[in-house]
């Protein structure tokens, strides 16, 4: 921490990196040499920037101010008589979105739209940000204590590629995506990111896997970079037609903006140009006047019901998305599709959409609630996920006890202690075949100890089980990475030569 990276050189070796750091009141630089390089620096990444690397998308969506403030009598006004973390405000004084972070402590963030160069941050002083947060929130505040005013451009942009040099220099969060903050997109993507790549530098680290290993890396998180920036614009679009409706069109004002300052107004003076973007923007908020917006104005009411449509059609701003968040899928990569899988993923529509588990290769292990089996009397249930470590490189196979499972098992064992990776062996049982699981999977897997004999614990009877949630009979067997994803499955048995078969398996994931 503290550190800014202001030069790079690859040698194809390794990577020397200055950095620059603030050290006794002085910016010192000090020379790193490593192996990988993995800028995690931020939408404005001068490791991408070093690195050669261009972003792709749309520029320039929407600029804005954000304004870092404290206010207990704000935080406690909200939590008495209106909790809740995102506050959209319009009214004819002002227009901004309130972003309470903490509403226990009075933290909170302001975003206010910024017409440059017409406005300039000299406009946004403390005071004069203490006076529109009064006028936004309607309510004498005492305590305003304005911490950082600060100018930023949304973007919707992804790098043109997230590993470059020969797998030496890595981009991750936003320096490899920037979107919109609409729908929690940026966070995450990019901790998906992160849980992506974290067990492909180990196993290279670990001499699991070769440097060819990290380029999957781009070929399965660039793909969902984009549709998650496509979804985060259809979003943030859909929030802008709550102000729309009500007669306030950003892309009106943004245009209007444009001509004044591109367009025939160039001409003018600044105070000139200032003047008439103030007074067009003063005349848009008239429109939130009680005196227009109200049932008995013909316009206002209209506008009224259109509103109410907009969010009774759930057509404004959307906050969940678990389809996306969870059910996101790698098409290609450290991976062995299959000809079962369904294809792509649906175009984002910016509708929420509940996650449907699958055990499609590429896609999140699927969660059930799980019983070990041990001499222990312990009746603690973990979910399948939780069956992975934190702490190794290792892959999880989740077989049924069967006996053609199980020499899958012993193959998968074998096969795995030639790659030099860990597995360990999962036996799913029925909930009402556990008597005498234990000694049965020790026989059958001798002399191999890394497995885990686990029962379903199933909420009712009519719960479904491991094998048909995933839509496969308890023939078939589910390889799972390290990052609790699916690497491979066979759906119903294996007709092959199982040793054959993991051989292929582990050397197309680890690109060995």
């Amino acid at each position: 921490m503290g550190h800014e990276c202001v030069k790079i050189n690859a040698t194809g070796q390794s990577v020397n990196v200055t950095a620059s750091h603030l050290k006794e009141g002085k910016y010192t630089e000090r020379n790193i040499s490593c192996n990988i390089l993995v800028g995690t620096d931020g939408a404005g990444s001068t490791t991408r920037k070093l690195a050669g690397i261009e972003l792709r998308g749309e520029k320039d969506l929407q600029k804005l101010v954000s304004v870092h403030f404290l206010s207990r009598d704000l935080g406690q006004y909200l939590l008495n008589e209106r909790p809740g973390m995102l506050f959209f405000i319009f009214n004819t004084e002002a227009i901004g979105v309130l972003v309470a972070h903490d509403l226990m402590q009075g933290e909170f963030v302001l975003q206010m739209p910024f017409y440059p160069p017409q406005q300039s941050l000299d406009d946004f002083s403390p005071e004069t940000c203490k006076h529109l947060i009064l006028k936004l929130v309607g309510q004498e505040l005492s305590d305003i204590d304005v911490i950082d005013i600060k100018p930023w451009v949304m973007h919707a942009e992804v790098a043109e590629k997230f590993v470059s040099c020969d797998n030496q220099i890595i981009l991750a969060g936003d320096a490899a995506h920037r979107f919109p903050p609409a729908g929690g997109f940026g966070m995450n993507t990019g901790i998906q990111d992160a849980h992506n790549l974290a067990w492909k530098i180990a196993a290279l680290v670990k001499g699991i896997a070769p440097s060819s290993i990290l380029h999957t890396y781009e070929t399965e998180r660039r793909p969902i970079a984009i549709f998650n920036t496509a979804l985060s614009v259809q979003n943030f679009r859909a929030a802008m037609a709550v102000p729309a409706t009500l007669g306030l069109d950003p892309t009106i004002a943004n245009s209007v903006h444009q001509t004044i300052t591109d367009g025939v107004g160039s001409i003018l003076p600044s105070g000139l140009q200032r003047a008439i973007l103030d007074g067009i923007f003063t005349i848009g908020r008239a429109q939130l006047s009680e005196f227009l917006l109200n049932e008995k104005n013909l316009l206002g009411s209209s506008r009224l019901a259109k509103l109410r449509r907009l969010f009774e059609e759930g057509k404004s701003l959307q906050l969940q998305f678990p389809a996306e968040d969870l059910g996101f899928r790698y098409l290609e990569g450290a991976l062995i599709p299959d000809s079962d899988s369904v294809g792509a993923q649906e175009p984002p529509t910016g509708r929420r959409r509940d996650y449907i588990p699958s055990s499609d290769p590429g896609s999140r292990l699927p969660h059930m609630n799980v019983r070990k089996l041990s001499n222990s009397s312990s009746e603690a249930c973990i979910s399948t996920l939780d069956l992975l470590p934190l702490d190794k490189v290792e892959f999880l196979l989740f077989i049924a006890p069967l006996e053609k499972s199980y020499h899958l098992a012993v193959a998968a064992l074998k096969v795995a202690e030639e790659f030099k990776v860990s597995v360990k062996v999962c036996i799913l049982w029925p909930t009402e075949t556990v008597k005498g699981a234990e000694a049965r999977s020790k026989t059958a897997l001798a002399p191999w100890e890394n497995y885990i004999d686990v029962a379903e614990a199933k909420k009712s009877s009519n719960s479904s089980s491991w094998w048909s949630m995933c839509q496969m009979t308890d023939k078939g067997a589910i390889l799972v990475r390290p990052d609790e994803h699916i690497a491979w499955r066979a759906k119903s048995g294996l007709d092959d030569d199982p040793i054959l078969e993991m051989k292929s398996v582990f050397s197309a994931i680890l690109k060995a």
